[in-house]
C-alpha cells in the first residue's frame, strides 16, 4: 500500500487538538514508519487470506479503523513520543522517557516503559504503540497459536526488537505487572477486565479501546480504579479509549 496514501488516511487520528488544547501541532509518520505500516499491511492480508485475524478487508479500513484508533491511543499515552526520538531528544534504551510527565492532565503519571497488549489477535493496539513510542517494552498476550504465529511473522517483517510474544492465556501470567496493559475488541469482555486490571502494576494504567456503551460495564466491573475522562476516536461516533489508573502500592 502507498506510504502517502496511508499518512492522508491517517491523518484525522493524528490532527492537531484532538488530544486537548495543549496540542497544537499534529503529529507526522516518519518515511520509516509509513513504510513498516505498509508492510504490516501487506502481511496482514496475506496471512488474512488463510486464518481470520480480522472481519476487515479492505485495505484502506485496515489503516483507518486499525492503525488510526491504534495510533490515537498510541499518541494519547505517549505524547509526541515518535517525534522526539526521532530527533533524537529522548535518547535510547527504554529508560529514556523515564520520568517524563504525561502531557494529558488527567493522568498524571510517569511515562510508563513496559507495555502489555491482551488479547493482541492481528496486533492491534499493541504493534503500533510500538512503532509510535520504539522505547517501549511491549508484550503481546494471545492464546491462539496461529495468531501468535502472525504477530511473530509481523514483528520479524518490520524488525521490531524488545517485544515478547506469549502464546498463554492471560490469567497465567498474573504474577507479572505492567506499567500500561491495553485490551481492544476481545471476547468475553466483562470475564477479562479482572484479568486486565490485576496485570496492572500499582500506579500504572488500563487503556481500553471500546465502544461508548462498553464504558458503565468497565466502570462497574472495576470500581477499585480511578476512572478518567474517556477520549472519543477520531472518525467515529461510538468508539473511546477508556483509561483507568490502579492506586499506588501503599508504604
Amino acid at each position: 500500500m502507498n506510504p502517502a496514501h496511508i499518512a492522508e488516511l491517517l491523518q484525522p487520528y493524528l490532527a492537531a487538538g484532538i488530544l486537548g488544547a495543549s496540542q497544537s501541532e499534529p503529529a507526522v509518520l516518519s518515511p520509516a514508519r509509513l513504510d513498516h505500516i505498509s508492510t504490516y499491511v501487506d502481511v496482514l492480508l496475506r496471512w488474512n487470506a488463510r486464518i481470520n485475524l480480522t472481519a476487515i478487508r479492505d485495505p484502506e479500513e485496515i489503516v483507518t479503523r486499525h492503525f488510526g484508533e491504534s495510533l490515537f491511543a498510541a499518541r494519547y499515552l505517549f505524547p509526541g513520543g515518535s517525534a522526539a526520538l526521532e530527533s533524537g531528544v529522548a535518547g535510547s534504551g527504554r529508560a529514556a522517557l523515564h520520568g517524563r510527565v504525561w502531557s494529558q492532565e488527567n493522568a498524571g503519571a510517569l511515562a510508563p516503559d513496559f507495555v502489555a497488549d491482551l488479547g493482541s489477535g492481528a496486533g492491534f493496539p499493541g504493534l503500533p504503540i510500538k512503532l509510535w513510542a520504539p522505547h517501549i517494552s511491549l508484550t503481546l498476550i494471545e492464546s491462539n497459536h496461529k495468531k501468535a504465529a502472525f504477530l511473530r511473522e509481523v514483528a520479524r517483517a518490520l524488525t521490531l526488537t524488545d517485544i515478547n510474544i506469549q502464546n498463554v492465556r492471560a490469567e497465567s501470567l498474573t504474577a507479572t505487572t505492567f506499567d500500561v496493559v491495553t485490551l481492544r475488541a476481545v471476547e468475553r469482555f466483562a470475564a477479562i477486565l479482572p484479568v486486565a486490571a490485576s496485570l496492572v502494576a500499582p500506579g500504572g494504567h488500563l487503556a481500553l479501546l471500546v465502544s461508548s456503551a462498553q464504558q458503565d460495564q468497565a466502570r462497574s466491573a472495576l470500581p477499585q480504579l480511578t476512572w478518567l475522562t474517556p477520549a472519543p476516536v477520531p472518525e467515529s461516533s461510538s468508539r473511546i479509549l477508556l483509561m483507568a489508573r490502579k492506586p499506588a502500592a501503599q508504604r
